[in-house]
Order: C-alpha cells, then sequence, then structure tokens
C-alpha cells in the first residue's frame, strides 16, 4: 500500500478521526446549503402567496428538518457515534414528553394558529368580534401570528387573543375588506 493511498483511506474512512472531521464538514456544508435554499424559496414564494407567516413558518420548519436529517445521516455514517445516536434519541423522546407536558398551552397556541392559517376563517384586515373579559370587543386583525391574534380597538389600544382562544370560540366577522384593500374604518 502506498502512502497516497494510505492516506486517503484514513481521510475518507469515517470511522477514523481526520474522515470523521470531513465528513462534518462536508455533511454542515451540505445542510448549510439546503437551509439556504430552503430559505431563497421562501422569499421567492412569500413575493407570490398572499400568507407570509405560514410560507415563514413553514420554511423554518423545513430547514429544522433538513438539519435533523443530516445530523442523523452523519450520526449513522461514522461507527464510533451510532450507539451515542441511540442513546441521544432515547433521551430525546423522554424529554418532548416531558416538554410537551410543560408546555401544552404554548403548544396549543402554535397548533391553533397553524390551522386559523390553514384554514383562514379571517384574515389580516378583517373587522373581528371577540368576546374578552371585558365583554365583546370589536377590532380590526392587524397581526396573525402563529401564537398570538392581535386586534387594533381603538388608535392606541390593542386586544392580544391566544390562538387557541380564536380557533375554540366563536367570533363575528363584521366586516372584510373588498379585493383585499383595508377597510375604510
Amino acid at each position: 500500500m502506498t502512502g497516497l493511498q494510505w492516506l486517503r483511506d484514513i481521510l475518507l474512512s469515517p470511522g477514523d478521526l481526520p474522515g470523521a472531521l470531513i465528513y462534518a464538514v462536508l455533511f454542515l456544508l451540505l445542510g448549510l446549503a439546503a437551509a439556504r435554499a430552503i430559505g431563497g424559496l421562501s422569499r421567492r414564494a412569500t413575493s407570490h402567496l398572499p400568507n407570509h407567516t405560514a410560507i415563514t413558518f413553514l420554511a423554518q420548519l423545513l430547514q429544522v428538518v433538513v438539519f435533523l436529517l443530516f445530523m442523523i445521516l452523519y450520526a449513522h455514517l461514522v461507527p464510533g457515534l451510532r450507539a451515542l445516536g441511540t442513546a441521544l434519541l432515547t433521551g430525546a423522546s423522554v424529554l418532548s414528553i416531558v416538554i410537551g407536558l410543560a408546555a401544552q398551552s404554548t403548544l396549543g397556541n402554535l397548533i391553533a394558529g397553524f390551522a386559523l392559517l390553514l384554514y383562514q376563517p379571517f384574515d389580516v384586515g378583517d373587522e373581528l368580534q371577540v368576546n374578552t373579559p371585558r365583554g365583546a370587543v370589536s377590532g380590526t386583525c392587524v397581526s396573525l401570528t402563529l401564537g398570538y391574534t392581535i386586534l387594533q380597538v381603538r388608535e392606541v389600544e390593542q386586544v392580544v387573543v391566544p390562538n387557541s382562544v380564536m380557533a375554540a370560540n366563536v367570533f363575528i366577522r363584521t366586516r372584510r375588506p373588498v379585493d383585499g384593500l383595508p377597510s375604510d374604518s
């Protein structure tokens, strides 16, 4: 075996430290390139599609999935990380259950926000009437995020409604802008 062939075998072997580091850099670069491509596609899509929040959320979710996929592939490629990967997966499963139980309301708002973006019972600019602790309040929807819906009630007052409340309760849409133009209030 020649010296050049021996060096190539070490550098391309994921079982050796130099090869594992080279593959780590390669997987990181591929992950960054894929995430950047997803970001570019989402920016182009937001200029053509009306629902910017949903597109941004899905793009960020897809970027996280891409990085996780490259990490899993890397862990399966390097023999020394296979056992560690299994232990991390088990720990992540237990941790996800604990976090899920601790963050029920936050996750409920997130899922309800996603449902509101998907089903679109109202849009930004619509005038809505909702029940609050002060009673029925009318306002214009100025923001619909994944966690909260914000209604502009008066010039100086906003009502922030959790999306789980917006998805679970009845609200009245009193006016919808015509042809995408803001309503004249």
